[in-house]
């Protein structure tokens, strides 16, 4: 179409300039390609961050659980229950991300004003975000305590006293 709307309006004026003709849609696009690319570049490092936190948290309870596999076995040869050792396991994981969530909600919540300007309809101080925020990495901490937990559990208590 806009070959028809150049020839109609050089018709009219041949002297009219024409130039940078698009669709309201493109016009839109454009206008809001800068925040949109911020956008995309901060959940992309939101996610990395989510990503390297599970890691980060699975290594140290995999080490933590490696470390412990003989005192484990002596519970589990003493009578300790596929539970129990889950629960101390998966504590140890969740106690240190309640620490970690704590520390990072209150630097968060200190920073918050720094990035004001990249939030639409959301206050810095949105109870709502810290909440979400908090659970999603709650969640991603149980699971990833939850793996080296299950090993945990199913140490075999001879082998663990003959690994001495």
């Amino acid at each position: 179409m806009i070959k028809a709307i150049e020839g109609e309006i050089r018709s009219l004026d041949r002297d009219m300039p024409i130039a940078d003709i698009k669709t309201m849609d493109q016009y839109v696009s454009d206008s809001v390609a800068a925040p949109r690319f911020n956008t995309i570049l901060m959940v992309s490092f939101a996610a990395l961050a989510l990503v390297l936190a599970a890691v980060g948290i699975f290594g140290v309870i995999s080490y933590s659980v490696a470390q412990r596999t003989q005192e484990l076995g002596i519970r589990r040869a003493l009578g300790a229950g596929t539970g129990s050792v889950m629960g101390l396991v998966l504590g140890q994981g969740m106690g240190l991300t309640a620490i970690g969530v704590a520390i990072g909600l209150a630097g968060a919540f200190a920073l918050a004003r720094l990035l004001q300007s990249l939030l639409f309809s959301i206050t810095p101080a949105d109870a709502v975000t810290y909440v979400a925020v908090g659970l999603v990495l709650s969640t991603v901490a149980f699971v990833a305590s939850y793996l080296p937990a299950r090993r945990a559990a199913k140490v075999d208590p001879m082998v663990a006293l003959r690994h001495e």
